[in-house]
């Protein structure tokens, strides 16, 4: 066996998961990357609306794609370059809901993917104190210059998975998930004929038939001191292969969600909320706009800063950005009409 895949990245033009506008592909053959390939596209139809936050993101407009064709008339070839071939993807959740998603928007049906991911591979290969994209990538050594172009960023998780095999002298993705003590993800077909909708979709649709397409669940926080709330219990009956499952986690920042609704979706999940940061926490939701570059700028919060001190001393501890948290559980920031 070689270490055979095929990395994916979506960026998406708002906060639906299926409006999908650009793509960008590498596959490896024998841990090498032989051939890639990327396409902007227009997002399906009724969910093609930019929002503000993803174009400030990566820097695509609604002009860039207008007249392209829409992902539902592009995925043949998106999918015949993906072949039979194991996905991975950082934070590949949320990518393979971008397929799903795109799919069921678009009345399509779509294969069975097995898939990776390589933040929850990051977290336990590496050492970092945040497991972004960039982070890993430098870790791994792959150049990355321009986060959030779809082509570069499926080249460096491509280069992220091909680091940590070579770290672990694992020759396949089933060696090495093996040596690991992990399960690789499984994605199952859908047919629209037969397969119910995902919540994202329903979600979306729901927005959708009440005039707010591309619009959040959750709200935009209220100024004054953020609520707490209760701590949930973690869902026991979470799938244990989500980023989240098994973490302690802690909010805060202002959030464009509340931090009881935040608790609840983590817990959901498979995560312990908690309100402080202690030796327990092994990740920190960061709100206030943060991105993973403050951490090195220095804007921080009091419990940022905490957090930092405790990895300083060992603790298995990451910081996400909102953004980042969102996506791993299928929500969103506010829209903001582009």
């Amino acid at each position: 066996m070689t270490l055979d895949f095929t990395a994916i990245d979506f960026e998406t033009a708002n906060g639906f998961r299926g409006s999908p506008c650009a793509v960008g592909l590498s596959k490896v053959r024998g841990g090498v990357v032989v051939e890639e390939a990327s396409w902007l596209m227009r997002p399906p139809e009724n969910h093609d609306t930019f929002d503000h936050h993803n174009v400030r993101i990566h820097g695509i407009r609604p002009d860039q794609v207008a007249g392209l064709p829409r992902f539902g008339e592009l995925f043949p070839e998106i999918g015949a370059f993906i072949g039979g071939d194991v996905l991975a993807a950082h934070n590949a959740g949320f990518d393979l809901g971008v397929i799903r998603s795109g799919l069921e928007v678009s009345g399509l049906a779509g294969p069975a993917y097995d898939y990776v991911c390589t933040v929850i591979l990051s977290r336990r290969c590496y050492s970092l104190v945040s497991n972004s994209l960039p982070y890993a990538a430098e870790e791994a050594g792959v150049p990355l210059v321009n986060h959030h172009d779809a082509a570069e960023d499926a080249r460096a998780c491509a280069g992220i998975l091909i680091d940590i095999a070579a770290r672990n002298k694992a020759a396949s993705i089933a060696e090495l998930y093996l040596s690991l003590g992990l399960a690789v993800s499984h994605q199952p077909a859908f047919d629209p004929r037969r397969d119910p909708l995902s919540k994202a979709t329903l979600a979306a649709l729901e927005a959708l038939a009440g005039g707010t397409a591309g619009a959040p669940v959750g709200r935009r926080f209220v100024a004054g001191w953020p609520e707490e709330g209760p701590n949930p219990l973690p869902n026991a009956a979470a799938s244990p292969d989500h980023p989240l499952f098994g973490q302690t986690v802690v909010f805060t920042g202002e959030l464009a969600i509340s931090r009881p609704e935040a608790k609840v979706r983590s817990a959901d999940l498979g995560a312990r909320p908690e309100s402080r940061v202690t030796a327990r926490t092994t990740v920190l939701v960061v709100g206030d706009g943060f991105v993973a570059a403050d951490l090195r700028s220095g804007r921080l919060t009091g419990k940022a800063r905490r957090v930092l001190e405790l990895h300083d001393r060992g603790q298995r501890i990451e910081v996400l950005s909102e953004g980042e948290f969102l996506q791993m559980v299928g929500g969103h920031l506010a829209a903001a009409p582009f």
